[in-house]
């Protein structure tokens, strides 16, 4: 259950690393702390929502006090979630109250608060599960592929099969886990590679899906069975007769807050350079 805050307008700051930060007016309103939860501060102002009845009322929250903040619109939900629904947040309808839905600018989709009759709608904390599920994601240290083939030392032969695949970790190919709190809401997020796109230098492009199958000299000259390409020419007309690529892995995270009953995906890249030499087979007759 959210706790409710005595005040209108609520600032979330998310610290994710040790930092101390000056609660002194100049520092944007972040509040002091050093820990991976979210801080919960606020000021005064805000609105009472209108009770009873039927239909969606839109309530621009934080409207008094002249303040110039983007405002959040809580909109009563008509009809009502059903009782069991993680909506209503552990309460229930023998309370006198309702669940709102919430949009607030800078935000990505709508949220749900459950408000008592009576209670300005801003004095409730309005989670946003999936920044929190960013900064969690941040906390992973997520990087670009750590590439093992192919090798900045290496000797490629045109028309012969080569072989692309990088070193499995944690951190380079998942899967990998953690967690940040705000506002008493734990979300837990998960990060795997679902995609490593090889930009091979000679214009064109390779998609496979994982890091790529390590080569063998049993293999011969065989293909990849999931990541290879085939150069058509030498690359004598690059610098260092080098082609230049880049390994560009397309993180897929997926988040789940159970205290809101939500849940979502949201894809991040992180990109790694390589280079190789490409030349021709000589024939001596």
């Amino acid at each position: 259950m959210l706790r409710r805050a005595a005040a209108a307008a609520v600032v979330l700051a998310v610290v994710l690393v040790p930092a101390a930060h000056a609660d002194d007016g100049r520092s944007g309103g972040i509040c002091k702390g050093a820990t991976m939860f979210v801080k919960v501060c606020a000021s005064d102002g805000g609105s009472t929502p209108a009770t009873g009845g039927s239909g969606a009322a839109a309530m621009p929250a934080g409207t008094g006090g002249g303040s110039s903040k983007p405002s959040c619109t809580y909109t009563r939900l008509d009809p009502q979630p059903p009782p069991e629904n993680a909506y209503w947040k552990g309460h229930d309808r023998s309370e006198k109250g309702a669940v709102y839905g919430v949009h607030c600018p800078g935000q990505q989709g709508a949220r749900t608060v459950w408000i008592a009759d009576g209670q300005a709608p801003d004095a409730a904390p309005v989670i946003d599960p999936e920044a929190v599920a960013r900064r969690a994601a941040a906390s992973m240290k997520l990087t670009g592929p750590t590439v093992a083939s192919p090798r900045a030392a290496g000797e490629y032969v045109v028309g012969m099969p080569m072989w692309m695949w990088a070193t499995p970790s944690p951190n380079t190919t998942g899967p990998i886990s953690a967690s940040a709190t705000a506002g008493g809401v734990t979300v837990t997020a998960t990060a795997k590679v679902s995609t490593v796109r090889w930009a091979m230098g000679d214009g064109t492009t390779v998609t496979c899906h994982g890091p790529g199958t390590p080569y063998t000299p049993d293999r011969g000259k065989a293909m990849s069975p999931d990541c290879g390409h085939l150069y058509e020419r030498a690359a004598h007309d690059k610098p260092g007769e080098k082609y230049r690529g880049t390994a560009t892995a397309t993180w897929t995270i997926t988040w789940t807050a159970p205290a809101l009953g939500d849940e979502g995906t949201f894809a991040e890249t992180r990109q790694t350079a390589w280079t190789a030499r490409v030349g021709e087979v000589q024939v001596v007759n």
